[in-house]
């Protein structure tokens, strides 16, 4: 039965994540070390083991990344005339509808809809969103590009290494492979619990702003994927897992990234908080349609 599917893959995903925004409220934890560990330690383990894998085809994944990258872009210009309609800085509101979560709630979402062979495109996708949101996300807010920022991440070294190893053929000694996949496999359930707790953080402030917002970053992903998926050849999977990264709630580092460039962070947390807590409602449907 569909909807017994769909429950079975969204409730982990959410129940996490309110076990860590309950954690949060009550014990109110430093999240940031815990958020170093994952990206400095966790996430690139996740991204090598993946990358460094046998069976990963980079060839078979350059439409999806395509598509990535024209979602992304597309909902940034969808996005804009919705801004200047609301009287909105359109640095305010267009990040937040073009950088989603694909990390923390991507990467599980995916895995547990469409299985562990899912995991290369869920990371393909992840990689995709995250370079554009270093690279892009500050030309938009102050016009400054800081390429090589994120040369120096963990996660673009663990990705350079997983492809230099793919591409050799050299395989990493089994036990050595079996740690750092072990490491790795301990970021999902960590990027989702944090997720929870920072999103103790941001407020409802400007909640009109974040319903709209809950709507729009969606509607314009999926239409975007509407557009761009019949123009590349993808697989029936990739077309389904595009559609569910279109549909994905606006990151919490858009939060962190508006504060850092002074670029009303309490508009932008309201964003993130409302459009996070719409993708309860949002993502069984897109979910079905994926699925089905």
């Amino acid at each position: 039965m569909l909807a017994l599917r769909i429950f079975s893959i969204v409730f982990p995903v959410f129940a996490v994540i309110g076990l860590g925004w309950w954690y949060g409220r009550v014990k109110r934890p430093d999240i940031q070390v815990t958020n170093q560990i994952s990206m400095d330690v966790l996430v690139p383990a996740l991204v090598f083991a993946a990358l460094a894998s046998k069976s990963f085809d980079f060839a078979h994944y350059w439409p999806l990344a395509v598509g990535g990258v024209a979602v992304i872009l597309g909902s940034g210009l969808l996005a804009w005339p919705v801004a200047r309609l609301m009287g909105v800085d359109g640095k305010t509101f267009v990040p937040p509808m073009m950088f989603n979560n694909s990390g923390n709630m991507g990467i599980p979402l995916l895995v547990l809809a469409f299985g562990e062979q899912a995991l290369g495109a869920a990371i393909v996708l992840f990689l995709v969103e995250m370079i554009l949101h270093f690279s892009l996300g500050p030309y938009l807010l102050a016009h400054r590009l800081h390429p090589l920022a994120l040369l120096k991440t963990p996660v673009m070294a663990a990705t350079v290494l997983g492809v230099a190893v793919s591409f050799s053929g050299a395989a990493v000694p089994v036990p050595l492979y079996t740690a750092i996949k072990m490491v790795g496999d301990a970021s999902i359930p960590m990027l989702l619990f944090a997720l929870g707790v920072r999103l103790n953080q941001v407020s409802f402030r400007d909640w009109r702003l974040g319903a709209v917002s809950g709507i729009v970053a969606p509607a314009t992903g999926v239409l975007m994927v509407g557009l761009v998926a019949p123009l590349l050849p993808l697989t029936p999977q990739q077309q389904s897992m595009l559609l569910v990264f279109g549909a994905l709630p606006p990151a919490v580092l858009n939060y962190l990234m508006a504060e850092q460039y002074r670029q009303e962070p309490e508009k932008v947390a309201s964003i993130v908080l409302l459009g996070n807590l719409a993708s309860l409602a949002v993502m069984p449907v897109v979910l079905a349609f994926a699925l089905s």
